[in-house]
């Protein structure tokens, strides 16, 4: 093990080295080039390198050699990337005017050879570095007229530090759309980079930015993918996103999933002392508790966030926090504090605005570029620059000297070491192999032994579908339809005078419509049993329904001398109509059937939040405590109505299958000889 530990030591080293195996490379090929153009390209490619290093101060001795003799060979080109290069380290060094001499010297000169390309490359750090100053008016079109050329030919840095400073600055005055457009456009490059805190910039910016535009579902998204990005143990950032995505999700008042992020939220803030963190979960916490009435709970949230607004000076979180304070006290009546909030509130408001009124954005006239703004080239002695490379070649030589021997050593025992990790690599992948395939036979069988299993209980609960509709079939329908052929063989053969065929005709009707109904209770439950039926809700007006059902059993009522109570009231409900037909018809005809002569039926509604009850009450013959259990059960119970009507023991069953499916409730009181009431509650609207 020490000996692996020593190995992986001394990789690391070599890894650093290697770092400055091309930069010294450059330098010992430049001490031995002549003082021409080649040698200047060496020198200019060595300056970029130490640059990406961030070596700033060797870039400039390396500037300062290498500018005169591009100035003294009139070598342009080399003299306008060296200015450039000049520029960015004078910004890195906070040395503004500097850096805006040498980018105006090197724009000139790309302008002068026709260079479109790097002068576009120039115009966005001149325009990046006036945003910096807040000169908008400078800085803008020099930004947006190099991002096409730079966009060209895929030029990520430059081009994703543009897209950020652009939408920090489109964001800062309020414009969302361009500010979106070049966050989107920024994230797609840091993805491409796979720099992971870019991408998380990228993604909070364009969380909040779509959040103001009110379009939640994208907020929500943009947070919750930083979440799954973000390490489980990064704690800081964890707490700041929880409370933004909790917002979100009030918004939708999705109370569930608020509570479970700002409770996690509450307790990351508490533990690392994040105030800002803690400033919005316990907003959001108050406006949660507000929202569920909890006012002693949200009085308590929003004071103690009250006081971390005003402590850390956040006047957007003392707004929201003072309109939240407004609602709380307004709503437990205590109008005085109220009214102290919404003038604290205004107050706030307006010393933000004219605030606002008072720093504009600052913008500086456009300067020209003429040549009286380039910067003269100062000439350095060539054996000047060969003296300080000539000792930079001797060092690096020794160090060169001294890694060659490392790095062979190196390379063998690396050798050595790869070729018994390949045999043990290869060795584990077999025996995984064979592993993986045993396993997928396993669960292959399992599979085909739960199917099989299913199958089997599937045809058995079809076979008793199959039995049950065989009985009724052969018992319930069968009396009904051998009565009504009965009739019709008698008329046929003209056995039935007038006044007989008259006397029947209601005895035939009733048949008629048992049978009717028996097929109608038939067709629907075996559907509902095979699993293929769906409500299609809709809102309509159940006083219609219960008028239409009223006059289609008229003669029913009328048969049996009933008295027909029609209390309804115009109501609006969300559900399946044609389902809640056949439920309310289904209730009508079981009142009837076990109603005697000269009792009552009473239908009414009433609305009860956002439900509606529908009641239909009968004054006949009860139901027994113990047959009361037995009803609205898959045991298919039936008893003889008050003249012998048969049933299927279908009619409940279907009814509330029916109910279930529009999302209601179906329910029965009743007193045995006092009558029965069945109950059915309704949706008013569409549930969330």
């Amino acid at each position: 093990m020490k000996q692996l530990i020593t190995l992986f030591a001394v990789f690391a080293v070599s890894f650093s080295f290697s770092q400055t195996k091309e930069q010294d490379s450059l330098t010992l090929l430049l001490a031995f080039q002549k003082s021409d153009s080649i040698k200047i390209d060496t020198s200019v490619n060595l300056i970029k390198l130490l640059y990406k290093n961030a070596d700033y101060q060797k870039v400039l001795d390396y500037i300062s050699a290498t500018e005169a003799l591009s100035h003294q060979l009139n070598y342009k080109k080399a003299t306008a990337e060296i200015a450039y290069y000049k520029g960015l380290v004078f910004e890195k060094q906070n040395k503004p005017q500097q850096a805006m001499a040498a980018f105006r010297k090197s724009k000139l000169l790309f302008l002068n050879l026709n260079d479109v390309l790097n002068s576009a490359r120039v115009s966005n750090a001149i325009g990046l570095l006036e945003l910096a100053n807040n000169n908008i008016n400078n800085a803008l079109p020099l930004i947006l007229e190099a991002i096409p050329e730079l966009e060209k030919v895929n030029a990520y840095d430059p081009l994703r530090v543009s897209y950020k400073n652009l939408a920090n600055y489109y964001t800062r005055v309020n414009d969302r759309e361009n500010a979106i457009k070049f966050n989107l456009k920024r994230l797609e490059i840091e993805r491409f980079l796979n720099d992971k805190m870019g991408v998380f910039e990228s993604q909070k910016q364009l969380a909040k930015l779509y959040s103001e535009e009110k379009e939640t579902r994208k907020a929500i998204d943009y947070y919750e993918r930083i979440l799954e990005a973000l390490p489980s143990a990064n704690d800081s950032l964890r707490g700041d996103i929880l409370p933004l995505l909790s917002s979100e999700y009030l918004q939708f008042k999705d109370y569930t999933k608020a509570t479970n992020y700002l409770l996690e939220a509450l307790k990351l803030n508490r533990n690392n002392n994040n105030q800002e963190g803690l400033l919005h979960t316990l907003t959001n916490l108050g406006w949660l508790n507000l929202d569920q009435n909890r006012t002693v709970r949200a009085k308590a949230q929003l004071i103690e966030a009250n006081r971390i607004a005003t402590f850390t000076e956040n006047q957007q979180a003392l707004l929201k926090n003072y309109k939240l304070l407004i609602r709380l006290d307004s709503l437990t009546e205590n109008f005085e504090a109220a009214f102290g909030w919404q003038k604290a509130y205004y107050e706030l408001q307006h010393k933000i605005e004219a605030n606002q009124k008072q720093a504009p954005v600052q913008s500086k006239p456009s300067t020209t570029i003429t040549p009286a703004l380039v910067e003269t080239v100062t000439p350095v002695v060539e054996t000047e620059i060969m003296a300080h490379q000539a000792f930079e070649f001797s060092e690096n030589e020794r160090k060169l000297n001294n890694l060659k021997l490392v790095f062979y050593a190196l390379l063998a025992v690396f050798a050595v070491v790869l070729v018994f990790f390949i045999l043990i690599y290869l060795q584990r992948n077999s025996r995984i192999k064979y592993t993986r395939e045993l396993e997928n036979k396993n669960l292959k069988i399992e599979l085909q032994n739960a199917a099989i299993l299913e199958q089997t209980k599937h045809l058995e609960a079809v076979n008793k579908i199959k039995d049950r509709l065989f009985s009724i079939v052969s018992h319930d329908l069968k009396d009904s339809l051998t009565s009504i052929k009965g009739f019709i063989d008698l008329l046929n053969d003209g056995s039935l005078t007038e006044s007989e065929f008259k006397s029947l005709l209601p005895e035939l009707s009733e048949n008629a419509d048992n049978a009717t109904l028996l097929l109608f209770n038939l067709l629907n439950w075996s559907k509902s049993q095979m699993q293929s039926l769906e409500a299609k809700p809709s809102l309509f007006d159940i006083q219609l329904v219960i008028d239409e059902k009223l006059q289609l059993l008229e003669h029913k009522f009328k048969k049996k001398e009933l008295t027909v109570r029609n209390q309804s009231s115009r109501d609006f409900v969300y559900a399946d109509r044609s389902m809640v037909e056949i439920v309310i018809q289904n209730i009508l005809t079981n009142a009837i059937k076990f109603s005697k002569p000269g009792d009552t039926i009473t239908i009414a509604n009433h609305a009860n939040n956002a439900r509606s009850t529908i009641s239909i009450s009968d004054t006949g013959i009860g139901i027994s405590p113990e047959n009361l259990d037995e009803l609205f059960k898959n045991s298919h119970y039936t008893t003889i109505g008050t003249h012998n009507e048969k049933g299927t023991g279908l009619g409940l069953n279907i009814c509330k299958e029916l109910v279930d499916l529009n999302k209601g409730k179906i329910w029965v009181e009743s007193t045995l000889h006092k009558g029965s009431t069945f109950f059915v509650e309704l949706p008013k609207n569409k549930p969330e």
